[in-house]
């Protein structure tokens, strides 16, 4: 795009960077906004202060990672193979899952190549997928991996703008997608979440925690530190979700140069809407997250207790590709010993601490390297410590404003009416399915409730059905969204934490 522009040889070198910055990010320059709107100070008391999600503006105008387009970052990578996610761009009722997606190994020139409709000898694996079918994205690639041999760019993301002085590349994770790739509807066990829009927009369709019955939740498939939904938002099937109806969505398209603040425990389904997006995140640790590791530590023992007394004709694709294989029943017992040990340890610290200079009116964030830090199973239980992120960890405490400044340089994230799918659904007809008296797990089997009589043997019997009748069928997947449903996870994590404390 050309541009009326004095010279360079007039422009200093300070407004030549600031200009290229802007350039690349697709941010039109204002008078004066060369100045942050907030100090790091200012930014950190409003992040622990807000209770939903909210968008910074011109808080990273002059951050060199804006730069980081895809063109750039295939120069930066020069030839590096990245693991891709593809998916069908068909909108189905059921959420897409990673266990169902393909995948494929790629450079970012084959990756332009392909989204830019070059011909096929230059697109490498992608030659397979139709454009205008599939969807391709390398998420949740983390930045320390991919620039391990070139350390320097980790500066290029300037966490401390946001009061997280130590927190840089290294902490964060690099999303890349063409139009149509998303991820599914899940909540982050751990931490909140800052998100850097860098190329192309994406669109956030977020829940708040206490919607989550309304979400199905489900941990299948299994993923350390997180919780997915059984609704496709986008085209839920309200005859098996029809509680969905009482979500309440907070819809934001995020623009290059913003910063999205997803707060603790919020549901959020992702999707790219531009031919190529390049995203950047970093998720911050809270004190919180103390328990929270207990509580995914029970799910895991349970899930592979469960899932591995199936039989193998029975099993699914229960494991998300994420987690590497199933641990042993003893070494997730000692995640479990590991992480109650450490919470109550961190217990006794904060009473000390709290007692020599008290912390009342004040959120606490554990300042450390951790974000949403997986087990790896490659690791020793007795290392869960350095796993759990518990250990070398600075607790910072921060005063919660009485008023947040919304404004032009922070807006705040409304809640939407719920909507009719694309599909043409009457409003009406919508109303009409959902039942008050149905659970927050949705039917299994089941059209509609059916009285229920009782035999001379004492036992419950269906009156449509004959003893030789099919009768209806919990798997074990139904099983498991009841038993690591989060809140009897929660539950569990309190009553282990008072055995342990007697």
């Amino acid at each position: 795009m050309t541009q009326n522009v004095m010279p360079l040889s007039e422009i200093g070198r300070t407004e030549r960077k600031m200009m290229a910055t802007r350039a690349a990010a697709q941010i039109p320059s204002l008078p004066g906004d060369d100045v942050k709107p907030f100090t790091p100070e200012q930014v950190k008391e409003i992040l622990m202060s807000l209770q939903k999600p909210a968008v910074f503006c011109n808080m990273a105008f002059d951050w060199p990672a804006l730069h980081w387009n895809v063109t750039c970052l295939a120069k930066l990578l020069s030839g590096k193979r990245i693991l891709f996610r593809i998916g069908r761009k068909d909108i189905d009722t059921a959420p897409l899952f990673e266990t169902e997606c393909s995948y494929a190994e790629a450079t970012l020139e084959e990756f332009l190549a392909w989204s830019g409709g070059q011909p096929s000898c230059s697109c490498g694996p992608f030659i397979a997928y139709d454009l205008c079918k599939y969807w391709t994205y390398a998420d949740y690639k983390y930045i320390a991996m991919l620039f391990e041999d070139k350390p320097e760019n980790f500066q290029d993301m300037r966490w401390s703008d946001f009061g997280f002085p130590e927190r840089n590349g290294r902490e964060s994770t690099l999303w890349i997608g063409s139009a149509g790739a998303n991820t599914p509807c899940h909540l982050d066990s751990y931490g909140c979440n800052l998100v850097l829009q860098v190329q192309g927009r994406k669109r956030w369709h977020l829940y708040p925690p206490e919607d989550s019955s309304f979400l199905y939740p489900t941990r299948i498939p299994y993923e350390e530190s997180s919780v997915f939904s059984r609704v496709n938002v986008i085209n839920p099937d309200l005859k098996s979700c029809p509680q969905f109806t009482k979500a309440k969505a907070h819809v934001v398209t995020l623009e290059p140069g913003q910063v999205l603040f997803v707060p603790r425990h919020w549901w959020h389904y992702v999707e790219s809407i531009d031919p190529i997006t390049v995203s950047i995140n970093s998720w911050i640790e809270l004190d919180a997250d103390h328990e929270a590791r207990i509580e995914e530590a029970i799910t895991r023992t349970l899930i592979c207790a469960i899932k591995s007394a199936e039989s193998p004709s029975a099993s699914d694709s229960w494991l998300n590709p994420t987690e590497v294989e199933v641990t042993s029943h003893e070494t997730n017992l000692q995640y479990i010993n590991g992480a109650v040990s450490a919470y109550l340890e961190h217990q006794k610290a904060s009473k000390i601490e709290h007692k020599d200079h008290g912390s009342h009116g004040t959120n606490e964030i554990s300042q450390g390297p951790c974000k949403r830090r997986k087990v790896q199973v490659n690791e020793e239980p007795e290392d869960f410590k350095s796993i759990s992120c518990e250990s070398n960890l600075t607790v910072v405490k921060t005063k919660k404003l009485e008023t947040i400044p919304f404004g032009q340089n922070l807006f705040q994230i409304l809640p939407q009416t719920w909507e009719v799918n694309s599909r043409g659904i009457a409003e009406n007809n919508c109303k009409e399915l959902l039942n008050e008296n149905d659970g927050c797990f949705g039917k299994l089997h089941h059209a509609e409730k059916t009285p229920e009589i009782i035999s001379d043997s004492g036992t419950l019997v269906d009156p449509g059905c004959s003893a030789s009748s099919p009768q209806a069928v919990i798997s074990t997947n139904d099983l498991l969204d009841c038993v690591l449903n989060p809140q009897v996870i929660s539950l569990m994590a309190q009553l282990l934490l008072e055995r342990a404390s007697v």
